[in-house]
């Protein structure tokens, strides 16, 4: 106990409470002696290599995962010259042996997290997993800040070695670059969005995408990560919860797997519920339902599956082992019996009882597929009825699943939908845009219409089509912008103006259509600079000022993106701007808050006047208050533009 400590508590030095302290200190540092150093060391180094053997990380926390790995390497050195010590080592020293053991241990947790944890929580409770990292790395530093150098005789070039790193550990702040703003901008619109259109199919593709859930295999590792963060929260988080596994579910669906198939379950099985913590040997399990096999089935490869299961994939017209990812050399199953006759065993002896299931059949669909082929056909048909008919009834097949979006393409059906956009029949140009839109969820295709020449006379019905027909020319745009090279070719053929018109003047629903699209394509660096030429800051502004659209988040992530530009920032960076962020910062939500945090302090990375008139305005109270109360995220951002307007009001 200090100095300070002692003046603070006279009383313990009046009953020589100090001398007894010291004396329980000596007892307590002597029972911990009884773990040799060697020991102590030797655990350091095994979670080192443990972490070391992890391989890959979640791509949300690549980077950081990977850093943190480097890092504790670094300390290798230090541990092997105590090790090389002769005699007892100093209690200092020991003491931090046993505080880096703690902080290791901790950075295995959160590093086996990393990377073999949901990618979905990880993704949506990023700030918090980030919060996580911070304590680890005080841990660390905590750790290797007292460690006696001198009086342990470390070399000068092991000693620097750690000192960098402790410097490296200060400095860890979480790097938002374009990517993070996309994968945050998507997770907000899948999340806050109520409308079912496939507008939304192209961003949960793009997710799916980023967050690598896109086969088989993947979505069966997420399902089983999921089930355990669920056990593991016991009932807790239940928002959170519920917005994981919807979508998970989503995802599952844009990969053409039925909700039938088992991956969408991720609550306890009726037969585990009155025993949770029953173990289930893992061959018993299908891998794609997870849940025991009834009726277990060989495949080609050699691999079993559950009959249903295997069977719904083999239907939806994939030729491969789900598990292998080998092509199958034949289709036929045969019944694995020997497996099924343990199962029943060990159902038997362990008191399981397994459900019966109804087979599910949608005898139309087969029926339904037939008919693209002379649908097609008729999309050319010289009776403008029978044209109108097939493209009808082509929007809603390719609106159905994957299967007929595929189907669809491979008869020929983008080419003829394509020459059908200038038709002057605003039925059949309504109709084909969205049966367009439908199409362009699956990636092949979003490359077929765009080599059709399909963009240009997009952007006309985008400006002079009907209501539905320019909203859904807007969905379209945004799910073929995707991809990198059809956001250069919009923004080329002059596709941001209407854009932004629809913005300025649509109905809510196309506002947002509009507001998602333009996010996607100035993510754009040139795209940027076309925005704020067509005048897209004006309409921004109005969208941010009305509270009823509730588009407050979208509009300011797309001022985020603006704000990276230097025209960007002259357009942006006015008075009345800077003014509705600080009152954004002061009353908003805390996604408002966030928000508006962060593209203040964008904008005040490139100039102090931003600053200036912010506080002008008097935000630095209000920043102040995120600081201590807001969400995590919040708290961080406001730190760094706290310390930001510190450093302008020195200058």
């Amino acid at each position: 106990m200090g100095d300070a400590e002692e003046e603070k508590n006279p009383a313990l030095a009046a009953d020589g409470g100090r001398e007894k302290e010291q004396e329980a200190a000596a007892v307590a540092v002597a029972a911990e002696r009884e773990h040799d150093v060697d020991d102590l060391i030797r655990e350091v180094k095994v979670i080192i290599d443990s972490v070391s053997a992890f391989g890959d990380y979640r791509r949300t926390q690549r980077k950081e995962s990977f850093n943190l790995v480097r890092r504790m390497k670094l300390v290798t050195p230090l541990l092997e010259e105590i090790q090389e010590l002769e005699g007892p080592i100093p209690d200092a020293a020991y003491s931090r042996l046993c505080a880096l053991l703690k902080a290791f241990t901790a950075a295995k947790k959160l590093l086996r997290c990393c990377h073999d944890g949901s990618k979905i929580y990880l993704a949506l409770e990023g700030e918090a997993v980030m919060v996580r990292f911070h304590m680890v790395y005080e841990k660390l530093n905590h750790a290797l800040d007292g460690m006696p150098y001198e009086e342990l005789g470390i070399s000068d070039e092991v000693k620097e070695q750690v000192e960098l790193m402790s410097v490296q550990l200060r400095r860890a702040k979480r790097r938002t670059d374009t990517q993070d703003m996309e994968l945050a901008m998507d997770l907000m619109v899948v999340i806050s969005k109520r409308d079912d259109r496939n507008a939304d199919g192209a961003i949960i593709e793009r997710l799916a995408k980023n967050l690598e859930l896109q086969t088989l295999p993947d979505l069966r590792a997420e399902t089983m990560a999921i089930k355990k963060l669920i056990k593991e929260r016991c009932g807790q988080n239940g928002e959170s919860t519920q917005q994981i596994i919807d979508l998970l579910n989503k995802f599952k669906q844009t990969a053409g797997i039925e909700d039938t198939n088992g991956l969408s379950d991720v609550t306890l099985p009726k037969y585990l519920e009155k025993c949770p913590s029953l173990m289930i040997p893992n061959d018993f399990l299908c891998p794609i339902s997870l849940e025991i096999m009834m009726d277990p089935v060989i495949v080609a490869t050699g691999q079993t599956y559950e009959r249903r299961s295997i069977q719904m994939w083999l239907d939806a017209g994939h030729r491969t082992c789900p598990k292998t990812r080998q092509t199958l050399s034949h289709l036929s199953l045969a019944p694995n019996y020997a497996l099924r006759n343990l199962i029943l065993q060990w159902c038997e002896r362990n008191k399981v009882e397994l459900l019966k299931r109804e087979p599910e059949q949608d005898p139309d669909h087969s029926e339904r597929k037939e008919e693209i082929p002379s649908l097609v056909g008729d999309l050319s048909s010289i009776h403008l009825d029978a044209q109108r008919r097939a493209v009808k009834k082509l929007r809603m097949l390719s609106k159905e699943n994957p299967d007929n979006r595929v189907a669809i393409a491979k008869h020929g059906g983008i080419a003829a939908l394509v020459s059908l956009l200038p038709y002057p029949d605003s039925k059949i140009q309504e109709h084909t845009v969205t049966a367009l839109l439908n199409l362009s969820i699956d990636e092949g295709n979003k490359r077929l219409i765009a080599k059709e020449g399909a963009i240009p006379l997009i952007i006309e019905i985008l400006k002079s089509g009907t209501v539905e027909a320019k909203e859904n020319s807007a969905a379209a745009l945004f799910s073929l912008s995707m991809l990198d090279e059809n956001k250069v070719t919009i923004g080329s053929m002059n596709g941001i103006p209407p854009l932004v018109d629809l913005l300025q003047n649509g109905t809510i629903r196309g506002k947002k259509d509009a507001a998602t699209a333009l996010f996607n394509l100035v993510l754009n660096h040139r795209n940027k600079a076309r925005a704020i030429e067509a005048g897209v800051v004006a309409p921004l502004r109005q969208v941010l000022d009305d509270k009823n659209l509730g588009m407050v988040d979208e509009a300011l992530s797309i001022f985020l993106l603006l704000a990276s530009h230097p025209d960007g920032r002259a357009a942006i960076g006015q008075l009345p701007f800077i003014e509705a962020l600080v009152r954004l910062i002061q009353g908003g939500t805390p996604k408002n808050k966030e928000c508006a945090l962060s593209v203040l302090l964008e904008l005040g990375s490139h100039g102090s006047s931003f600053l200036l008139a912010a506080l002008q305005f008097g935000v630095y109270d209000h920043v102040r208050e995120v600081e201590k109360s807001g969400t995590n995220r919040g708290q961080r951002k406001a730190k760094s533009l706290l310390q930001l307007m510190r450093k302008c009001e020195h200058v």
